[in-house]
């Protein structure tokens, strides 16, 4: 299921007297988090505009000021919470995915079509991202998510990879 909102940061705490915000972005940069026109906070199943005045870069975050929120009273009413952008708002390249839109494929062997199993999450551990690979009835496997390992993406059909000897013991 493709989900129309994605999860892109976290309101960490009030800065300064104003209702200025900082937010931990999840984004993979700050410009992608700081082009933002729009971010939105999600109440139940309903989510909620907030039209973005300012984002500004502070440490590994973002100070953002939104119409509407006027004093560090109100954002720390929303501290911790998670703020959305509408995926069509996000930019991005020819061949780039959400991960959200990857959890839940399959991974398969790009040669023989070989299940190796389901991606569980993306992380990164500095370098480049890794997938997690849930596997049947073994530990799971991380695989880079790399050009030399990670052939083809289809969002119908699966994440087809090449492992090198040795990668998914």
């Amino acid at each position: 299921m493709i989900n129309e909102y994605l999860e892109c940061g976290q309101i960490t705490r009030a800065h300064g007297i104003n209702g200025a915000m900082v937010i931990n972005p999840f984004c993979d940069s700050y410009e992608v988090f700081a082009q933002l026109k729009t971010i939105y906070l999600k109440k139940g199943n309903k989510f909620s505009p907030l039209k973005v005045k300012k984002c500004s870069p502070y440490k590994n975050s973002a100070i953002v000021i939104v119409d509407g929120i006027t004093t560090p009273e109100e954002v720390t009413k929303m501290r911790m919470e998670y703020v959305y952008a509408h995926r069509n708002d996000i930019l991005r390249d020819d061949g780039d995915y959400f991960i959200a839109d990857l959890i839940g494929l399959e991974v398969l062997d790009a040669n023989t079509n070989e299940l190796y199993g389901i991606l569980k999450d993306v992380t990164n551990q500095g370098a480049q991202d890794l997938y997690v690979i849930k596997r049947e009835g073994k530990t799971d496997a991380y695989i880079p998510a790399i050009k030399e390992f990670v052939k083809e993406i289809s969002l119908e059909k699966g994440i087809f990879i090449i492992p090198i000897e040795g990668m998914l013991d």
